[in-house]
């Protein structure tokens, strides 16, 4: 295990900048990730840590050493990509062992490690086969191996589940999980997928257009979003974000009107609130209200969505609820299950929402 630490990292391509400065302070053992949309930096700051890539400036620390200057291979870090990278002419076997085999191990001590490793992600199985005799998650959990049989100092995990299917994924993520609180071992994980982030973060860093958004643990990221980008991204199904103003401490909006802002008065203000914070409700108490646009089964519950002005408005109901489309209905809040934002800014306004 190792603290990693970058300081005032940014990497920029002539007048393209790809990271801007960044800071970052990754405590020994924790499991880290970089979430954000593609192009927004996540997977360049993972290779200027592995050694990948050159930071235009900054400096990146593992454990108590400055890595600038060191080879990749000198970095004591292990890296795990989307694509599996096996070797198809060996068995899972030998492509476990042979990060150990060209680093020169003892062949002693070759053939434990290897076990060990290939039972921690429950290939035994499977030792004899070649990567084309494998599902995809079976060659995903090899890749693993192989970067847990070096006993790394750090793990970088750029997009590994990505090629497998949905169920395939739930799967690894529990593998994951699992293998971290095992090995400990400190961890960088790049995704674009929020639910990896949330299911297996310590931490998020949530970026965008080569910037820091907001890092904090899941629970803080999905709970207090910093701004508009986070609050749209984080959440299986979007926040609803609907743009206003503020009268008298009432937001107001076509076809929405919610109390209990404080008193203040003010334009360009935009409104968010989580699907799971909406409830059907009569017409009187109504927050929201609008034709019925969609009615979409999940299994465990139904998410209708209503057409407020020019606003799609999502909503999760019993699985068991059914409404033809265009029918009006109307949904109820609580103003401190709310979020509100401004336009200009896009940053998160905290002082109008009564505690």
């Amino acid at each position: 295990m190792a603290r990693v630490q970058l300081k005032g990292v940014a990497k920029r391509w002539g007048n393209t900048t790809a990271v801007e400065a960044m800071d970052l302070d990754i405590a020994s053992g924790e499991f880290l990730v970089l979430l954000g949309p593609s192009g927004c930096g996540k997977t360049t700051t993972m290779r200027m840590v592995a050694g990948l890539e050159d930071p235009s400036e900054g400096d990146v620390w593992i454990g108590d050493r400055r890595v600038n200057d060191l080879e990749p291979k000198d970095r004591d870090v292990a890296m795990v990509f989307q694509s599996y990278g096996l070797y198809p002419n060996m068995t899972v076997r030998e492509n476990i062992a042979f990060p150990l085999k060209i680093r020169g191990a003892p062949p002693a001590q070759i053939g434990p490690a290897v076990q060990k490793a290939a039972e921690r992600v429950e290939l035994l199985d499977f030792m004899e086969r070649k990567p084309k005799e494998l599902s995809g998650g079976q060659r995903q959990r090899v890749a693993l191996a192989r970067a847990i049989v070096r006993q790394p100092a750090v793990f970088l995990m750029d997009e590994p589940l990505s090629n497998l299917d949905a169920k395939l994924r739930v799967s690894m993520r529990a593998h994951l999980k699992n293998l971290h609180h095992e090995l400990g071992v400190t961890t960088i994980y790049v995704t674009h997928d929020q639910i990896e982030a949330m299911t297996l973060a310590d931490r998020v860093v949530v970026m965008s257009k080569a910037q820091i958004q907001q890092i904090g643990t899941p629970e803080a990221i999905y709970n207090d979003p910093a701004n508009l980008f986070v609050a749209g991204f984080i959440g299986s199904q979007p926040m609803n974000l609907i743009e206003g103003e503020l009268l008298d401490g009432r937001f107001v909006a076509p076809g929405v009107s919610i109390a209990g802002f404080g008193v203040s008065t003010r334009t360009g203000v935009v409104l968010g609130v989580r699907p799971e914070d909406l409830t059907l409700s009569d017409a009187a108490a109504a927050a929201v209200q609008g034709p019925v646009f969609s009615v979409e089964l999940t299994g465990e519950a139904t998410l209708v969505t209503l057409r407020a002005g020019q606003h799609l408005v999502a909503a999760r109901a019993s699985k068991v609820f059914r409404v033809p489309i265009n029918t009006p209905i109307s949904l109820s809040t609580d103003a401190k299950r709310c979020f509100l934002f401004d336009a200009a800014s896009t940053l998160r306004i905290r002082s109008e929402v009564q505690a």
